[in-house]
């Protein structure tokens, strides 16, 4: 086999990375018209695998074998330094910064991203009670890990199928298209599994792998037309100031920005002035400080604007992206360079080095996630609200996802004694979860087996569909899906004798939220009222359910939605204690409503649930008076935000669960 040249360095990939890690940062930091710089990861993906594709098939053609320890030699030296001290300063900076279930949770990504699994961790989080992106403090890594796992899964393709080229070209092509084309209809799906998960991305990495292959084979100049360089530049140009965050993304969408890649490194020694801009000094220097510009930039956002709130304006913005910049030239000059230019290091110390500091990072984030973020370190007054923010997770352990019978496909979640058939069904949204402990807990006092079913975000009621804001089509489409499959199932299941309904009623009635999540929305359509405002189509859709259950000699009983308390949010309210940002007067105002405005919210929504002829079980009593509704009753929390309960409130007010659960009441 003939030996393949060495390439020489390529000044335009390092100013083609400088787009990449600046469209990143703008995007993060909130920079106006570059709604979706996010993709600036997506450049990434392309460029890692067309340099370490190229690294490893000439590798490969050269000798016949990978030397694989060499290979994560230079991966090590290459990554995990500025990595281990940018965990070390999240660490330090979160113990006088981040409230305990943001600090646990600050450890736990970096457990996983310690471990390449930080991308598997934030799309299991990303649920409906999930916090937001701008409070996790290691999300950024999840683009690292899937980089380190394409690190694994590529030297085996080339393990596998390297005995003949032409099995490991169609083995990229074949693996390329098999992953494009399931991250297509996955989005549509399951959105978080398409934007995090290795295999929905791997083809972006496929891509430059397969142009590394074809420049080596062909002995490409990279040298081809003008116009190739700026359709390139065209392509993620117009991927970062037009593409929107949200739902949609990657889908088909992603392909725009690594198309333009492909054609941007195909085409970068061509003789043009994009390529001539790009190998100028300023966006080869910020190329080559990428990688620690991308690690530092994302803990300088969410920590200062965790500390002090949302920026003022561009300006304090572009103040934290110099800070970003700043870290970032010290980390690669003190940090990355000297560890891999320090040719005294051996292979050994290298492994060593990594594994030490891996182990004793684990060790100090495994600490502070057992101790549950370490309380009491804010004070009494931010600790009622600290609690509140972490009194929100249930024990779920009990719960799976039906195999066979009525309900099949749908999770459910038993509670009460074990061993015996459900008497009582339980059917909502996350309202139904906020109050899970509650319920658990009058169903074991009760002695009474019953049957948890809920959704986000979906209406229990028959023949409704919805178009919501903060779920995707086919999470609409489910909703919809899954209420038939349970009206279905109640006809079957012959010993339930007892439906509970539970909702954000205000919600489902009002087409919107209040306060904190006024942006969310939701419309409701029903084919049997095609023309009536949004409130009576819920009131005569709960109509018609309760009277098709109780049709079938049942007992219903819906659960009166709790008041809003539309300015409360327990993690806002806590960290603006905690830093100073709010006096606790400031914090008690926040923290209630008066009743009068709550009614008013709440209306058209009692309206339909008083019309819907079901059995409702107040609980506006157990949190207001004649004049406010408060979020703090004696120093405990009863919120987690402006409508979802805390699990020491669902315990409170259990007792109006009582016609429900009492034997006598439902026989």
């Amino acid at each position: 086999m003939s030996q393949q040249p060495t390439p020489s360095h390529r000044a335009e990939i390092d100013g083609l990375r400088a787009i990449a890690v600046l469209a990143v940062v703008f995007y993060h930091f909130g920079l106006p018209g570059v709604s979706g710089g996010f993709v600036g990861v997506d450049v990434f993906f392309v460029l890692s695998g067309f340099l370490i594709g190229g690294i490893l098939w000439r590798e490969k053609i050269a000798t016949g074998r990978l030397a694989l320890g060499q290979f994560y030699l230079r991966r090590i030296r290459r990554l995990a330094p500025a990595y281990v001290a940018m965990s070390v300063a999240v660490l330090v900076v979160g113990w006088f910064a981040l409230l305990p279930n943001d600090f646990r949770e600050t450890a736990k990504g970096v457990i996983a991203a310690t471990v390449y699994l930080s991308n598997v961790l934030f799309f299991r989080q990303s649920g409906y009670f999930d916090g937001a992106a701008e409070d996790k403090v290691l999300l950024h890594t999840w683009s690292l890990s899937v980089e380190e796992q394409f690190y694994v899964f590529l030297p085996l393709v080339f393990l596998v199928l390297g005995r003949s080229r032409r099995a490991m070209v169609i083995g990229f092509a074949v693996l390329f298209v098999a992953s494009l084309l399931t991250s297509i209809p996955m989005t549509a799906r399951s959105q978080p599994a398409a934007f995090y998960l290795f295999p929905f991305r791997a083809w972006e990495l496929l891509a430059g792998v397969l142009l590394a292959i074809w420049g080596i084979e062909t002995r490409s100049m990279y040298r081809s037309k003008s116009w190739v360089s700026y359709l390139g530049m065209a392509l993620v140009l117009s991927a970062v100031v037009l593409i929107e965050p949200g739902n949609a993304f990657p889908g088909w969408q992603a392909i725009f920005p690594v198309l333009g890649t492909v054609f941007l490194i195909a085409n970068g020694r061509h003789d043009n002035w994009i390529n001539r801009i790009l190998s100028m000094r300023v966006p080869v220097m910020i190329g080559l400080i990428s990688y620690s510009l991308y690690l530092w930039h994302w803990p300088v956002f969410t920590l200062s604007t965790y500390v002090q709130g949302d920026y003022a304006g561009p300006g304090e913005a572009a103040l934290w992206i110099s800070v970003s910049v700043v870290l970032a030239a010290l980390s690669w000059a003190f940090i990355e360079q000297p560890v891999r230019r320090a040719k005294s290091l051996g292979a050994g110390a290298i492994f060593g080095g990594a594994a030490v500091a891996s182990i004793l990072l684990l060790g100090a984030a495994g600490y502070v996630f057992r101790a549950d973020g370490i309380n009491g370190r804010f004070g009494p007054q931010a600790d009622i609200h600290i609690n509140a923010t972490g009194d929100f997770l249930q024990d779920f352990s009990r719960c799976t996802i039906a195999k066979d019978g009525a309900f099949a496909g749908l999770e459910v979640c038993p509670i009460g004694p074990e061993g015996r058939p459900p008497e009582i069904l339980i059917w909502g949204d996350s309202h139904v979860r906020a109050m899970y402990e509650g319920l658990a807990q009058a169903a074991d006092e009760h002695d009474r087996a019953a049957l948890v079913i809920w959704s986000a975000g979906c209406a229990p009621a028959f023949d409704l569909a919805k178009q919501e804001s903060a779920a995707t089509a086919a999470q609409d489409a489910a909703c919809t899906a899954a209420n038939a499959q349970i009206r279905d199932g109640l006809a079957s299941m012959r010993d339930i004798r007892t439906v509970l309904l539970i909702g954000r009623w205000t919600y489902y009635a009002t087409g919107a939220g209040t306060g904190i999540d006024a942006h969310n929305t939701i419309k409701l359509h029903s084919d049997m009222y095609p023309d009536l405002p949004q409130s009576e189509v819920l009131g005569h859709a709960l109509r018609d359910t309760v009277r098709e259950i109780s049709g079938r000699d049942l007992f219903v009983y819906i659960l009166e939605q709790p008041p809003e308390v539309a300015s409360y949010s327990a993690p806002s309210v806590a960290r603006g204690l905690a830093h100073g940002r709010l006096t606790p007067d400031q914090a008690t105002t926040l923290s209630a409503i008066g009743r009068a405005d709550a009614e008013n919210r709440a209306a058209s929504a009692q309206a339909a649930v008083v019309q819907s002829g079901g059995n409702i079980l107040g609980t506006w009593d157990q949190f207001c008076d004649a004049f406010l509704c408060d979020a703090v009753i004696e120093n405990t929390g009863q919120y987690f935000d402006n409508n979802h309960l805390t699990n020491a409130a669902a315990r409170r007010i259990r007792a109006v669960l009582e016609p429900v659960f009492d034997r006598g009441l439902n026989d």
